[in-house]
């Protein structure tokens, strides 16, 4: 398969983690994006963006660099509170809105979405840089993209079976 049909392949599952993601979003309360089980792990507004967060360093800063206008689809204090190695901070008072975490990762989203379909072959089939253990160049990066947000849209289900709400799938 040529980098574009695996490109084409790997957009589509990217598009169907993202639609299941959404899927465990769509009934939540308020209270429950920030509800932490007693071990005080995570919560469900850290995992949304921290999944906003791995798309644009993924598809974006990964294959083609940091860019000044980046700053419009995700701050740097949002890469900094949920990069890479963050700890959820407790409590809605210590975190975004709700609404900016969701708007943050529709916008990344789209514009990964968007700048997907630009990239050429050349820039797709080049050694992806810093190394990353899951893949070795920046087609296999677009390709872990939905991996790693499947790994953490499970991450968010037990989170909501441990509120009792019931299964969605």
């Amino acid at each position: 398969m040529s980098a574009n049909g695996q490109l084409l392949a790997a957009v589509e599952r990217i598009e169907f983690a993202r639609g299941l993601t959404k899927t465990y979003l769509d009934d939540l309360a308020a209270e429950d994006w920030f509800w932490m089980p007693n071990e005080g792990v995570t919560h469900i507004a850290w995992q949304v963006a921290h999944l906003a967060f791995a798309q644009y360093a993924l598809l974006m800063r990964r294959i083609r660099g940091e860019r000044p206008e980046d700053e419009q689809a995700i701050s740097a204090d949002f890469i900094e509170r949920f990069g890479r190695g963050s700890t959820p901070a407790a409590g809605a008072e210590n975190n975004p809105a709700i609404e900016e975490i969701l708007r943050t990762f529709d916008r990344v989203h789209a514009q990964a979405i968007e700048e997907l379909s630009q990239y050429t072959d050349e820039q797709l089939d080049v050694l992806s840089e810093p190394a990353h253990p899951a893949f070795t160049t920046n087609l296999g990066a677009v390709g872990f993209a939905s991996q790693h947000e499947l790994l953490h849209a499970g991450q968010i289900t037990l989170l909501r079976r441990l509120m009792g709400k019931k299964p969605k799938r």
